[in-house]
């Protein structure tokens, strides 16, 4: 027991030091909107996307984890400048989750094209910094692709590097994207609970679980 109060103790006190302040998750997706809206404001390129995206999710225009993984796992075979195990389905669980702003278990168009434009935002990032071209991001040039993608973790980078790196501390491509995917949610979510913007929340025991359960 008194080593479980430690442990909760020593991880409390590295987030207590944290700015909430420094980080700077994307804007966060529009609600699900009516197709004729769609139809009527959307750009040649949305309407694009959107094509698209019916033909990835099929006639339920939702995509489930399952889907999520094939999609994924399909486009970065074709990148062979990407070290990567592939996504698996509890990483898939997982993006889903923490993006799934309607609660259906599945990925809306707007939920996708969010998702989708993050992915690619960031694997431009995680090319730029793997300089030895290796394929994955080694230990030195974590810090700074995390940086350059809106989040300066400081007292948090070994914590996040224990949980999805390697035992060398380098990070492969779905690991990379995975860490991104929940630490964006979870700052966006941090940033609608800050009602005063004073860098503290408070939450009872329904939203604590509901937070960090489903995710």
């Amino acid at each position: 027991m008194n080593l479980a109060k430690k442990l909760i103790g020593g991880i409390l006190d590295v987030v207590s030091n944290v700015d909430p302040a420094q980080f700077v998750p994307s804007d966060p997706p529009p609600p699900r909107r009516p197709l004729a809206y769609s139809n009527s404001n959307e750009t040649d390129e949305e309407r694009q996307f959107r094509k698209v995206f019916q033909q990835l999710a099929g006639d339920d225009m939702e995509v489930s984890p399952n889907e999520l993984m094939k999609i994924l796992n399909k486009i970065i075979c074709k990148h062979g400048d990407l070290k990567t195990d592939g996504f698996s389905i509890e990483s898939c669980r997982s993006m889903v989750a923490v993006m799934d702003s309607d609660s259906t278990g599945k990925l809306g168009f707007e939920e996708f094209k969010y998702l989708w434009n993050n992915i690619k935002r960031w694997q431009g990032i995680y090319k730029s910094y793997d300089a030895d071209r290796s394929g994955m991001i080694g230990a030195s040039e974590l810090p700074g692709a995390f940086r350059a993608a809106g989040f300066p973790l400081d007292q948090l980078f070994q914590m996040l590097t224990r949980r999805y790196s390697d035992p060398d501390g380098n990070m492969d491509f779905d690991n990379f994207i995975g860490c991104l995917v929940r630490l964006d949610a979870m700052c966006r979510a941090f940033k609608t609970l800050d009602k005063d913007n004073n860098g503290t929340i408070k939450v009872n025991i329904q939203e604590w679980l509901q937070l960090t359960m489903y995710s």
